[in-house]
């Protein structure tokens, strides 16, 4: 596997474009992307039992429709909360896109992100529609346009790309997506995009979709709020000439590594550009009985505010840790607990068998000063073991949170 630099318009067939249609001031609002040939299509959604109107059309195409090949998506309004009227013009964007590219309504995925519970504005989301139609083009540019068109609170576009060979072809996988506030495991706000030139059948395509996004996506928590428009979509249109995937195997594990890989990387990028955040928070828990223990351990850490603003203090209060291990709902030997702080200052054990190991605290503090920081927690239970991402919690994030909509 070659990671490369890309976006949704490098692997082959795809098109893209991102431009300003006047939802939000002087700011890229809207984007498209587009398939010159048919895709099959997989999808993941929101457990927030309130969903957004866009959720819905797209859980409908995902399920019922032959194939999908094109996705429009605006900023600034999340067209959540919003009824019939919402789910009506939902399903007017998707037609109106339809009919600039061709394809019926059913063919077109439409995604939204913004404030809750206002209705679309569809004259500029009419308008724009129609230019990013005239603007598709398969540049590299084009793909960040479109990255960048879908932000909100975020502070950079996220994108990654990756090839590998499958059947003696050349498979590209890449991705774009948007978040900073709203996240927490089991999907966040954000909204992501992954396209693939590969051939793989529908079935193993929501396979792999549904099997990693538990270990990426899953695993990644901003504040603590799940939100009602989290999406991901994966369309791969079969132009890499490979043989179509259509059973576990060499093909479908190669796959299924390029797959991961985007989105382990988009995940961390989403937890890493947290609504005011200074650094990634990564928590990786060895040595569980199970699997799912192990997340669940990583996940409570790194959900923890107590422990996450003492990331942001840079203080190593490394009894924050083991409190949130112990209310995780996880039984264990809290005196048979190592806990280490890691970052590109170095690595250092706080905490042997649930005590102080009597660490330097002006080392600790040198180690979470810096811009991705690890906390590594051994449980001495058994061999599995899982990874959680997210952020410090800082006086920026109240900020932005505070007036979010003025």
């Amino acid at each position: 596997m070659k990671i490369i630099d890309g976006g949704v318009t490098t692997p082959k067939g795809f098109q893209a474009a991102g431009l300003c249609a006047g939802i939000k001031k002087d700011k890229k609002d809207m984007a498209m992307i587009y398939s010159t040939t048919p895709c099959t299509t997989a999808g993941v959604f929101t457990t927030n039992m309130v969903k957004a109107a866009p959720v819905k059309w797209d859980k409908l195409v995902v399920d019922t429709s032959s194939y999908a090949q094109a996705v429009v998506v605006n900023s600034g309004v999340a067209n959540a909360c919003t009824g019939e009227e919402g789910y009506g013009y939902c399903k007017e964007m998707a037609a109106l896109t339809g009919q600039k590219l061709n394809l019926p309504g059913e063919a077109v995925l439409v995604a939204s992100t913004g404030v809750i519970g206002r209705q679309l504005p569809m004259e500029p989301i009419k308008k724009g529609i129609g230019m990013l139609a005239e603007a598709l083009a398969d540049t590299r540019e084009a793909g960040r346009l479109a990255a960048e068109a879908i932000m909100t609170t975020d502070t950079r576009p996220k994108e990654v790309a990756v090839q590998t060979e499958i059947g003696g072809k050349i498979v590209t996988v890449a991705g774009m997506c948007k978040g900073a506030g709203m996240i927490h495991p089991n999907m966040a706000t954000m909204l992501c995009f992954v396209v693939t030139d590969a051939a793989i059948s529908h079935e193993m395509l929501q396979k792999a979709l549904s099997s990693d996004v538990q270990d990426t996506f899953n695993m990644i928590s901003v504040d603590g709020d799940t939100s009602t428009n989290d999406t991901v979509v994966v369309l791969a249109n079969g132009q890499a000439g490979n043989t179509e995937i259509t059973a576990e195997g060499a093909d479908y594990d190669a796959f299924y590594e390029a797959l991961h890989y985007i989105m382990e990387e988009l995940s961390k990028k989403i937890a890493g550009d947290g609504e005011g955040c200074t650094c990634l928070f990564e928590v990786k828990v060895t040595g569980a009985k199970t699997k799912e223990e192990a997340r669940t351990l990583s996940k409570s850490v790194v959900c923890s505010s107590l422990t996450k603003a003492a990331v942001f203090g840079h203080d190593a209060n490394w009894g924050r840790i083991l409190c949130a291990l112990g209310y995780s709902g996880v039984t264990f030997d809290p005196e048979q607990v190592d806990i280490w702080f890691e970052s590109s200052a170095g690595k250092l054990k706080i905490v042997e068998n649930g005590v102080d190991t009597g660490y330097s605290e002006e080392l600790a503090t040198e180690i979470l000063s810096k811009e991705h920081v690890t906390a590594l927690v051994d449980m001495k239970q058994g061999e599995a073991q899982a990874t959680a991402w997210g952020c410090d919690l800082t006086y920026e994030y109240v900020r932005i949170n505070g007036d979010y909509r003025s």
